[in-house]
């Protein structure tokens, strides 16, 4: 087994932070990389060591990959960690990693390359009788057997990217009648967003929630899952709000998710952390998605339910140590909630705002967790994903989550950008929410930009009743006694004129 004696974190924000905090509680030193954009950040001053790569772009900074890894070799670094986004599941250069002698902490080159083609990960999974959406098993470009292969899966289909991801090469179409134009709009967007035109067809699950489960493997072939979140709440097929566990799964559901999701990490031999998304209907019956090759965004909410430190089980596995627990061993203790604090507005179809942390106050106490890359007074800069950070609550029940939450949210001070903190808000405490009965169309069902005017409390409105009452009255008294001093004054001017 080789022992890790320095990381280089290839990422940025918070997510670098957060990898660098778990490396130097087990005595790790770490480096840091960075764009120009970057220089002053958090991540950069934590770290032990830094290295600029270049312009703000991430073409020119974040994504040079050669860059990184010399980087490695003059500074003696062991490993990469690639956090999430970039080149986290790129297998080329993960591949690259390995050939330099380096340790890559996540999985092998080869799984990343079969989990990061959806069709490839369908036909992978396929003998491991893992329930799959109906649809093309391979990729399909002519329009005429695509056109009759959507008829027989039946309308509404959704026409999706092989390679794609977060929304885009994705259409819905519900009728033969605008079968054309939607699958060549997926083909072109394909093509442009990940240089790959190759789509498939499936069959449109209505009303879904979107439910993933965490898996961690080790090298000697042990699989273990980690149980579920519930990442239903998004925008533009972005995960927004996530919580462990879902509100909807039973015990058993939970155990055949688990099963299914360790049957699709064994298709590909898989080592390290990994997601396997699932997409489920208003029946709770499941099918695999997808599965994700790298940490999660939202991988803070099974942290606090299963009390484990899921970068530290990646860097030990990455060492070449077999996994330190069982799955008996792991239990859900309480519950946990993330939203994701993005400088977007929610006002304007959540368009990315941009500007100047003026105020930047993370709130506190017991339950409360903040992951976060900034600081007062910085910018956030425009080249990025505009996710500032990532607000997480624990406690011994959803409803009591549910509640620390909203306090939480109320006690982030943010001044200077718009925020989704408003929206989350108004998320969390809506009814569909409290009760569990949503899906994936939560923000097209019932969000409107107008609920999230300035509402006034009963107390607010009584104290501004009152406010009101006492400056009327002191108006008015305060005009009877200038009339009554002009009049006054009238009578004396009159008095002396006679």
């Amino acid at each position: 087994m080789a022992k890790i004696k320095k990381i280089l974190v290839a990422n940025r924000g918070e997510i670098s932070l957060r990898i660098m905090r778990t490396a130097r509680e087990m005595g790790i030193a770490t480096v840091a990389v960075y764009s120009q954009a970057d220089r002053l950040s958090p991540h950069v001053l934590f770290a032990d060591e830094a290295v600029c790569l270049g312009p703000p772009p991430s073409a020119q900074s974040y994504l040079l990959g050669d860059k990184i890894i010399k980087a490695c070799k003059d500074l003696h670094v062991d490993a990469i960690h690639p956090g999430y986004g970039f080149l986290s599941e790129n297998a080329d250069f993960a591949k690259k990693v390995k050939s330099a002698g380096l340790i890559f902490i996540g999985p092998s080159p080869e799984a990343i390359e079969v989990m990061g083609s959806k069709l490839a990960a369908k036909q992978a999974v396929a003998k491991y009788n893992i329930p799959l959406v109906p649809g093309t098993e391979e990729a399909i470009s002519d329009l005429v057997v695509a056109k009759a292969r959507a008829a027989e899966i039946g309308y509404p289909i959704l026409i999706k990217a092989s390679a794609g991801g977060g929304g885009k090469g994705m259409r819905i179409v519900d009728s033969e009648g605008e079968f054309e134009e939607q699958m060549q709009r997926a083909v072109s967007e394909a093509q442009s967003s990940f240089g790959d035109s190759a789509v498939f067809i499936e069959k449109y699950i209505t009303s879904p929630r979107h439910i993933e489960i965490q898996v961690l493997g080790d090298q000697q072939g042990t699989i273990v899952y980690l149980f579920e979140r519930e990442c239903s709440i998004q925008r533009r097929h972005q995960k927004v709000i996530e919580e462990a566990p879902s509100s909807v799964v039973s015990p058993a559901m939970r155990k055949a998710m688990g099963e299914a999701a360790v049957g699709v990490a064994k298709a590909c031999n898989y080592y390290g952390a990994g997601t396997v998304e699932f997409i489920v209907d208003g029946n709770l019956d499941f099918y695999f998605l997808e599965m994700n090759t790298r940490l999660q965004v939202e991988h803070p909410v099974t942290e606090m339910i299963t009390g484990k430190d899921i970068v530290r089980e990646q860097i030990l596995i990455a060492e070449g140590n077999p996994l330190s627990f069982t799955q008996d061993e792991l239990k859900i203790n309480g519950h946990s909630i993330e939203v994701r604090v993005y400088a977007e507005d929610p006002g304007n179809n959540f368009l990315p705002d941009i500007g100047k942390l003026e105020t930047y106050k993370r709130p506190q106490g017991m339950g409360i967790r903040v992951d976060d890359g900034f600081e007062q007074g910085m910018e956030i800069p425009i080249y990025y994903d505009p996710m500032i950070a990532k607000l997480i609550t624990h406690a011994e029940d959803r409803e009591s989550a549910i509640q620390t939450m909203v306090r939480a949210i109320e006690d982030y001070k943010i001044v200077g950008i718009q925020t989704t903190l408003d929206f989350c808000k108004f998320a969390i405490t809506h009814d569909a929410f409290l009760s569990g009965a949503f899906d994936t169309g939560f923000v097209e069902n019932y969000f409107d930009p107008s609920v999230l005017d300035y509402q006034f409390s009963e107390s607010e409105m009584e104290l501004i009743s009152a406010l009101a009452v006492e400056f009327f009255t002191k108006t008015a008294r305060g005009q009877t006694t200038e009339r009554k001093r002009t009049e006054k004054g009238e009578s004396a001017w009159r008095n002396r004129l006679r």
